[in-house]
This record gives C-alpha cells, sequence and structure tokens, in this order.
C-alpha cells in the first residue's frame, strides 16, 4: 500500500442492529466499509492508548493494556520475519520494527492502513503494509517466523478456521501465532460497560453472527462468536498446536472504559482471550 491519500468518508446511514448468518465476502465487505469510514473516530477516541502517534509505536494486545513489552507472548523477535493480521494503523507492527524483527502489517481496510501511513510519515519505525482479507493472505508458504493479531481480523471474518489454515501455511516450522479477541464468555452479556453489563442474556452457543444493517438492509459492521472449543477446534484443525490461552486479569492502575470494558465488568470476568499456538 502506498497511496496515502485521505479515504472519502461518507455519513454513514442509520443503524439497525440485528442477527444473521452472514458469508465471507458480505462480511469483508462490512467491514472493509465499516472500518474505512470509522477510522479517524477509531483513532480519536483510542490511538493515544494504542500508541499510534509514538515514533516507533506501541504493541498493546488488549483494552486491559497488556503490552508486548511486559508479556512476551511472542518471545525473541529480533530478526525475525513477523506478520501483523488485521494491523489497524499498525502500531504493533512499528514496534516490532522498532525491537529488530522484519514486520508486515496487513489490513482488509484502506482507511486504517492510511493512518499508519500517516503515522510513519512523520518519522520514526516504518514497515510494510499490505492490502487485503486475512481470509487470503497473500504471501506464499513458510514466509514467516511469528503471527501475531491484537483483536484485528480474527472476530470480523466469517470463516476463522480458514484464517489459522492461511496463518499455518505462511508459517515457518516451529512458527508461532498468537492472537486476542473477544473473551467469547462475553457473548452472554449486553455490549454495555456498566450494571446492565453484568446480567446474562443471550445463551452462549448461540453462534449467528452480530450485524448491523443499513436502511436498504446492506450489513455495514459484522462480529463473529466462537466458543473456546471452537477455538482451539479452529487451531488443532488448521495443524496447530496449543501452547497457552491467556486471559489479562484488570489492573489496578487501568480507570478507562472502551466500549464494553470497563474497571466494573473486568473486576468479575475476562474481557479478553489470547490464543498461543505453535507449528510444528
Amino acid at each position: 500500500m502506498t497511496d496515502s491519500s485521505p479515504v472519502p468518508q461518507e455519513p454513514r446511514s442509520p443503524v439497525v442492529p440485528g442477527r444473521a448468518r452472514i458469508g465471507s465476502d458480505a462480511s469483508d465487505k462490512a467491514s472493509r466499509a465499516w472500518w474505512d469510514s470509522d477510522a479517524d473516530e477509531y483513532h480519536r477516541t483510542h490511538g493515544e492508548f494504542l500508541g499510534v502517534g509514538t515514533e516507533q509505536g506501541e504493541f498493546v494486545w488488549c483494552p486491559e493494556g497488556l503490552h508486548e513489552g511486559d508479556a512476551h507472548l511472542l518471545g525473541d523477535v529480533v530478526g525475525k520475519d513477523i506478520l501483523e493480521v488485521g494491523c489497524g494503523s499498525a502500531p504493533c507492527a512499528r514496534w516490532l520494527g522498532a525491537h529488530g524483527a522484519r514486520a508486515v502489517g496487513l489490513d482488509i481496510s484502506s482507511g486504517m492502513l492510511t493512518k499508519g501511513l500517516d503515522a510513519m510519515a512523520t518519522g520514526g519505525t516504518s514497515v510494510p503494509l499490505i492490502q487485503a482479507s486475512a481470509e487470503s493472505l497473500p504471501f506464499a508458504d513458510s514466509s514467516f517466523d511469528i503471527a501475531c493479531s491484537a483483536f484485528g481480523a480474527v472476530p470480523f471474518v466469517a470463516d476463522s478456521a480458514n484464517v489459522m489454515a492461511e496463518v499455518a501455511r505462511v508459517l515457518r516450522p516451529g512458527g508461532i501465532w498468537v492472537f486476542a479477541v473477544n473473551h467469547p464468555m462475553r457473548w452472554i452479556f449486553p455490549d454495555d460497560p456498566g450494571p446492565i453489563g453484568l446480567t446474562a442474556t443471550i445463551p452462549y452457543f448461540d453462534r449467528t453472527p452480530y450485524v448491523e444493517f443499513d436502511s436498504e438492509g446492506t450489513p455495514t459492521y459484522v462480529e463473529h462468536h466462537r466458543t473456546i472449543g471452537d477455538r482451539v477446534r479452529e487451531i488443532v484443525g488448521a495443524g496447530l498446536d496449543v501452547r497457552d490461552i491467556v486471559e489479562p486479569e484488570w489492573p489496578e492502575w487501568l480507570d478507562r472504559e472502551w466500549g464494553q470494558w470497563s474497571p466494573l465488568r473486568g473486576q468479575l470476568f475476562p474481557g479478553t482471550a489470547i490464543f498461543s499456538c505453535r507449528k510444528p
């Protein structure tokens, strides 16, 4: 991706939330349009927390503030070829590059990637950025030592099993794949950071995606649910080993709300699940 010109943004139509089965093409189209149109607001709200504007970027795994510099979930990154799947504006990929990795960022949204190009244009660490779907990675087999995703792509694709297979394909033997997603148990609670979000109302085993539609019935936002077991089966089905499932606790120092994440909910149950995998 080399064009850093601003992405035109159309006003959003009224949102009609619902639940519906939706395939890969429609899901990708909705996510691309959503993140293109939401890029400015997303960065106004979360850019500082994620370190988007810093010289070297930052690698924050989740709204609980877990930082790769402290967690070391990827191990030694120096000299490693690393792919960030669903990189957004690529603060994580830039942080990896600043710490000795040969990092590449991939995202479906040109609007989010443009934010990354803007950040890199001010100086500091630069990494290559690629626009593509996580369901069809445009890389040769065995191209990377490590792949990672901090809430990118995986919750928003219709066929996350295919993402696992694609990541396994581009990893070298012994390669590491670590990805963070909404903790599956969060699905049963309303998307609210306050007391309303403490009451279970949605069946955990209902995998029908959450979809927002515009006034013409076109999907504009999609989020897909998988159980813990689903995630493990998809990983194993791709030929990968599960090394760990990390459930970050809410830190005492953090009083920030992020969508459904809040100190109130974080003290009671996990908001994030981080799956650590290895290719044999």
